[in-house]
């Protein structure tokens, strides 16, 4: 709900604030203690958060202190180590809370242990541009281990996707096709779809192993799983080119794909302790071609490879390390220019890309000017268009859109998170500033934090979609004003199951919604014009696979041309099971 100006929200959660009070983008919230970690599926399981009770509410009018934009969801991707002989900027010594943000229902993922109320406060470095802007208000509330494991194991258009009820060529990862053991369209009733085709996930370690990334093309569908990359033509299944099976664990995938739809995957560069996530290796999603190769290069004391993160802007493919970045010529693999310290020591950890790149940085760490800073890059001469700084003590966490800039920043000591919109020339636009539990489903980083890894999640040039947490069963998608960072409009999940968003399209929202026990899941098409947002299914997956459809612990989703793609992001490597890695549903 939206809260009047100068008026405290719902529950009298603190006192109205004629102006804005010191500090960073906006104040915290208060979050409720954690919950503990959903039943595993096929992938496996994160563990709940540390932090237990609620905290009290802080100073000014009962809020706790300034710091940037509200939503929730944990925080604290841990970082790679940092100068100075201390662990990277504000990470905690384990992993915290292995989705942030956001609380997925059980089995879904990962768990959020920030949820309440978003208190609103602007810091000084947008306080006159709030002040001119409109008025203020305030809201608070109270590794893989193989050493020696042996692996084991319609749009909204009229697509028409055709396949026969069974087989549906189901494989072992590898592109063998087959009779369906499962045979998951038996008793398919009338007006469901169909699995169109499936693959069993390849051998993995018992230890378990990454399945990152998944592409749609007009053509193929691709996966990559543990140390290969796998091919299947969209509509039947079959395998559109040999796997590829790459020297080492794939370590890091481009989560977007070229024009001409290339992607790159980064491999380790062998299997001991002291490996680095440092090949590069160029892939034609719609051949198999390999194209060109590249070795990054280590930084400085510190700034290590262990763990990297890729992402393709335009012609640009940002590689970034632990404390600075590399950009590359996507197209032919030549450096195109590095992004390191600058400044009062700020060392870029974590790059986003897209439409935009967006560099986030960490500035004198263990000082007392110690903050982070967002910066849009030119993605040609990497020189910085603009440069936002953050209050100390507030993290930015996740991007969930580079254009416009939607960015996701946490606080460790407040328990507090923050949503903040961004003009296209980097300036403060609007904060999220209404009592609501978000709930995106979002990938976590050991080692450093990971910008663009949310499911359920979407925005357009004007509104940014999220999901609400369940409560009892269903839960609801709420449409926000980029704007203002007020509701537009909110719709419920049509069936007792939680609604995803997917992508918009043609004036529409595509959102997923999950299946139940003896129903599967759902896609649906909600009008983001008009008065009316009933949602209109598009597509009823089987409830003969519902159990399987529901298995996927942690995974990637996509619709495409009438098809819904599902895939695993992890493989268990339990040889007791077979786990599905990707399928596909049509009419």
């Amino acid at each position: 709900m939206t809260q009047p100006p100068n008026q405290p929200p719902h529950g009298s959660f603190g006192a109205p604030q004629d102006q804005p009070p010191q500090g960073g983008f906006g104040a915290p919230q208060t979050p409720p203690p954690p919950q503990g970690p959903p039943q595993p599926g096929y992938g496996y399981p994160q563990q709940p958060g540390p932090y237990g009770q609620p905290q009290q509410p802080g100073p000014y009018g009962q809020p706790q202190q300034p710091g940037p934009y509200g939503q929730p969801g944990p925080y604290g991707q841990p970082q790679q180590p940092g100068p100075y002989g201390r662990p990277g900027y504000g990470y905690p010594p384990q992993p915290q809370y292995p989705g942030a943000p956001g609380t997925p229902p059980p089995g879904s993922g990962s768990r959020n242990p920030f949820k309440g109320k978003p208190a609103l406060a602007i810091g000084a470095a947008v306080a006159a541009l709030l002040v001119i802007g409109g008025t203020v208000f305030a809201v608070t509330a109270g590794g893989d281990d193989e050493g020696g494991d042996k692996p084991v194991a319609q749009q909204s258009g009229d697509a028409k996707p055709s396949a026969a009820d069974s087989p549906v060529n189901p494989g072992d990862g590898s592109g063998d096709g087959g009779e369906d053991p499962d045979n998951l369209n038996e008793g398919r009733k009338p007006g469901e779809a169909k699995v169109l085709w499936y693959k069993e996930a390849p051998d993995a370690p018992g230890s378990g192993a990454d399945a990152p990334g998944m592409w749609i093309t007009d053509k193929t569908a691709v996966k990559a799983a543990y140390k290969q990359l796998f091919a299947y033509n969209v509509g039947d299944g079959n395998p559109s080119w040999d796997p590829i099976t790459f020297p080492q664990k794939i370590c890091a995938v481009t989560p977007q794909k070229t024009a001409a739809d290339k992607v790159i995957v980064a491999y380790m560069s062998g299997s001991s302790d002291r490996a680095e996530c440092n090949q590069l290796q160029e892939i034609d999603l719609n051949t198999g071609k390999k194209g060109w190769k590249q070795q990054v290069a280590d930084g400085a004391l510190f700034d290590s490879t262990l763990q990297i993160d890729l992402s393709i802007t335009g012609k640009t493919l940002m590689v970034g390390r632990s404390q600075s970045g590399t950009a590359y010529n996507v197209e032919t693999g030549d450096k195109l220019f590095d992004k390191k310290k600058y400044g009062a020591a700020c060392f870029p950890t974590a790059f986003a890309g897209g439409e935009r790149l967006i560099a986030v940085s960490s500035c004198g760490a263990g000082g007392t000017n110690e903050h982070d800073e967002v910066q849009e890059l030119d993605p040609t001469t990497g020189k910085a268009k603009w440069t936002q700084k953050f209050d100390k003590g507030w993290r930015v966490a996740r991007t969930y859109s580079v254009d416009p800039l939607v960015v996701y920043s946490t606080n460790e000591d407040k328990k507090a998170w923050n949503i903040s919109t961004f003009t296209s020339g980097g300036k403060f636009q609007s904060q999220v500033g209404f009592d609501e539990d978000f709930a995106p489903e979002c990938d976590w980083a050991l080692l450093q934090r990971e910008l663009q890894g949310c499911e359920g999640v979407a925005s357009d040039g004007t509104t940014l979609y999220l999901p609400t947490e369940a409560t009892a069963s269903a839960n609801e998608i709420v449409a926000i004003n980029l704007a203002d960072g007020k509701e537009k409009w909110r719709v419920k999940s049509p069936a007792d199951e939680t609604m995803l968003p997917l992508k918009t399209e043609g004036g529409n929202l595509i959102a997923y919604v999950e299946p139940s026990y003896d129903a599967g899941g759902q896609i649906v098409s909600i009008p983001t014009g008009g008065s009316s947002h009933k949602p209109t299914k598009l597509l009823q997956n089987p409830a003969s696979a519902a159990d399987v459809e529901n298995g996927f612990f942690s995974k990637a989703i996509d619709w495409v041309d009438g098809r819904f793609y599902l895939s695993t992001t992890r493989l268990t490597g339990n040889e007791d099971t077979k786990e599905k890695l990707m399928l596909a549903y049509g009419k």
